[in-house]
């Protein structure tokens, strides 16, 4: 992407939210042997998606981005993939059916495994520790020794991840992604006695559907219907791991991350002259780059040019994550530094990160209504300014957890302790991840009848 850039320029700059590992020759070796593994995504898959996401950025396709806050190894597994895959193709299934385009489905899969952390130790029990960073930087139990950064983990995330993307291809191709199959598992949450609201909306698709089987189009004469494309997607934070996977594209000369076919920038190392921006600038993956209350209109401005100085379409997306309440105060002054520009950009709501809490139970936690608030929100502040909300990011799983409290079946904080699993921050259940895609469906019906009030 830009002339006389290295993959490992990183190195030279202000580096941030990366572990200090302790053995330097054991992480030289393991980079080695990084570096001689194949790539776990390749260079004409990012094209490719970087082609949908600029139709996403003209309001032509619609991105769900989706899946967990970090990796787990102790938690992989086929049906944890399984699960997480169906209900990314349920909520795609009811977003198609009311925005009337096709939606771009990419999990945070595959690659999800570092996390930023708010400070470099914890206490517990009256003891400091390293804090947890993900699996593929040190163990979640509580100890000096798996608290203690080890290379060896970048190997056992490239085997789970490069294992995860097997499946999920054999999944989006094999006949699992039928959509007719697809929404009949819909049609069992509509079914719930809390769901009237879900199932006009449902029943419209599914009669859409018997209209088409009626008309003979289906799997047989419509191959489309029964296979999907899913992209992989993650922070690309342990800049280790993204340098020893980047590799050249044989077609076009230039980098390409071969980690995942998005990366993105979080809102903790988003500097513009820091190490996370230089690695990210140079290859030809889409990026995302996290908008939260600290980014101003300079900043946002100087990050445009230097992540996307072509202004090339789809190459950029902008995940505003701001908190219920709050995007009002931020996402109008960021909009228009982009329209400033110029720029060409995807906009996403990432209603998952500002909305966090601590429950009176103790656990961290994310509203329900909070996470609908926001993306609300990020509509009506769209619509307002004229410009094309053309996503949303939601930290979810396919699992039935008691994670993020409310939703259809009322989430308690005394229910968190129940199945609480995840090793960092609360995800929607499968429930309540369906539940909001007909909710954010509802938000995409009412832009369409606004524009066709306008067009005429």
């Amino acid at each position: 992407m830009t002339k006389g850039w290295t993959k490992s320029d990183w190195r030279a700059k202000p580096r941030i939210q990366m572990p200090d590992y302790p053995d330097r020759a054991a992480l030289a070796t393991v980079e080695a042997q990084l570096a001689k593994m194949p790539p776990l995504v390749f260079a004409g898959e990012a094209r490719r998606l970087k082609k949908q996401l600029a139709l996403a950025a003209e309001g032509k396709a619609f991105l769900l981005q989706g899946g967990d806050c970090a990796e787990s190894f102790a938690e992989f597994s086929a049906d944890n993939i399984r699960d997480t895959f169906r209900v990314m193709l349920q909520m795609a299934v009811v977003l198609t059916f009311a925005a009337k385009v096709p939606v771009i489905k990419v999990g945070r899969m595959a690659g999800q495994f570092a996390k930023p952390r708010s400070a470099p130790t914890e206490v517990i029990g009256g003891v400091e520790y390293p804090s947890y960073r993900g699996d593929i930087i040190n163990g979640f139990e509580i100890s000096q020794t798996a608290r203690l950064p080890d290379p060896q983990r970048m190997l056992q995330a490239y085997t789970q991840a490069s294992a995860s993307l097997n499946l999920l291809r054999a999944f989006s191709t094999g006949g699992f992604a039928d959509i007719h199959r697809v929404h009949s598992w819909t049609l069992g949450f509509a079914e719930h006695d809390k769901a009237e609201r879900y199932r006009e909306l449902s029943n419209r698709i599914s009669d859409a559907l018997d209209f088409m089987s009626a008309a003979g189009i289906n799997a047989e004469s419509a191959p489309s219907l029964a296979t999907v494309d899913f992209y992989t997607s993650h922070e690309a934070l342990l800049l280790e791991y993204e340098e020893a996977l980047c590799r050249i594209d044989s077609i076009t000369g230039q980098p390409v991350a071969g980690s995942g076919h998005m990366i993105w920038i979080g809102d903790r190392t988003r500097q513009p002259d820091g190490a996370h921006v230089e690695f990210c600038r140079g290859v030809l993956n889409p990026i995302g780059l996290k908008c939260g209350p600290t980014t101003t209109a300079e900043d946002l401005k100087v990050l445009m040019a230097k992540l996307n100085p072509e202004n090339e379409p789809g190459r950029l997306t902008l995940i505003a994550r701001f908190g219920a309440g709050k995007v009002g105060d931020h996402l109008p002054r960021l909009i228009r530094a982009v329209q400033d520009e110029g720029a060409k950009v995807l906009w996403s709501c990432d209603p998952m990160h500002g909305n966090t809490i601590k429950s009176s139970s103790g656990y961290k936690t994310r509203p329900f209504n909070s996470v609908l608030t926001e993306v609300r929100e990020f509509f009506q502040i769209h619509q307002a300014e004229g410009t094309i909300p053309g996503g949303v990011h939601f930290e979810m799983t396919g699992r039935d957890v008691t994670e993020c409290t409310g939703g259809l079946r009322a989430v308690s904080d005394e229910d968190l302790s129940s199945r609480y699993h995840t090793a960092c921050d609360p995800r929607l259940n499968a429930s309540q991840a369906l539940e909001l895609a007909f909710l954010v469906a509802e938000e995409l019906t009412r832009q369409r009848e606004a524009e066709r009030r306008v067009a005429l």
